[in-house]
C-alpha cells in the first residue's frame, strides 16, 4: 500500500479531543500513514468530550479508526505507551514529523527535559534530536509560569508551540468551526494543502 508520508500523531490527556480526531481524519484524507500514539488519560478526555471509548488493544483501535474514517488497510498504526520496538522509538526509523494534539501540560514538561519514560515521550525526544518537525497543541489556561518556561525551552529547540485558540474572524457558526480553524493551521504548518478553512484574504 503506499502513502505520501508518514507521521506520529499523539493524543494526551489535555482536553481538546476534537481537534486531535478532526486532525486525524485529515491526515488520513491526505493519503498519510499514521502512527497514533495515546496515553492512558487522553481515552478519559475522548470518552468524556466525545462519548468515545478506544479498544484497548492497539490494532483493535487502529481497525476502529480505520473503520471510522474509511481509511486504507495498514494507514492508521497504533502503538502502545511500552512498544520500545515500534519504529516511533527509532532515530533511524521514525516520521520526520510529530504532532501532539491535544498536548498537555505534563506532556510538555516531560519533553521539554527529556524524560523520555512512555512512547509519546520517547517519540517527541526522536523528533528533536533527529532534527524533524514537532508541533505541540497545548490546551490550557491560564498558563503558569512552568508552562511558559517549558515552551519558551521547547520553542528555541525548534518546537512549533500552537495553542488551541481559534480565531473569530471567519465568523464561525458552529463549534467546527472553530475546531477546523485550529487544525487548518496545524496542517498549514505541515505543508499539507487543506481546503476546510480559506487562508486570511481568501473567501471559500
Amino acid at each position: 500500500m503506499s502513502f505520501e508520508q508518514k507521521i506520529t500523531l499523539a493524543f494526551t490527556g489535555a482536553s481538546g479531543a476534537p481537534y486531535g480526531l478532526r486532525l486525524l481524519e485529515c491526515l488520513l484524507a491526505a493519503n498519510y500513514q499514521v502512527y497514533v500514539l495515546i496515553s492512558s488519560a487522553a481515552k478519559v478526555v475522548f470518552a468524556t468530550e466525545e462519548n468515545l471509548k478506544l479498544p484497548s488493544h492497539p490494532q483493535a483501535c487502529a481497525d476502529f479508526f480505520i473503520e471510522k474514517y474509511a481509511a486504507k488497510t495498514e494507514q492508521v498504526k497504533v502503538f502502545g505507551k511500552d512498544e520500545w520496538f515500534s519504529p516511533v522509538a527509532s532515530g533511524s526509523a521514525a516520521p520526520k514529523q510529530m504532532v501532539i494534539c491535544p498536548c498537555s501540560t505534563g506532556t510538555l514538561s516531560a519533553i521539554a527535559t527529556g524524560k523520555s519514560d512512555n512512547l509519546i515521550e520517547r517519540g517527541a525526544d526522536v523528533v528533536i534530536k533527529e532534527r524533524g518537525q514537532l508541533i505541540v497543541v497545548p490546551r490550557e489556561m491560564p498558563l503558569s509560569t512552568i508552562h511558559l518556561e517549558n515552551m519558551l525551552k521547547l520553542s528555541q529547540l525548534g518546537v512549533t508551540i500552537m495553542p488551541a485558540a481559534p480565531g473569530f474572524y471567519h465568523n464561525p457558526q458552529q463549534i467546527q468551526d472553530l475546531v477546523d480553524f485550529v487544525v487548518a493551521r496545524i496542517l498549514d504548518h505541515l505543508n499539507i494543502d487543506q481546503k476546510i478553512m480559506p487562508r486570511w484574504g481568501y473567501q471559500k
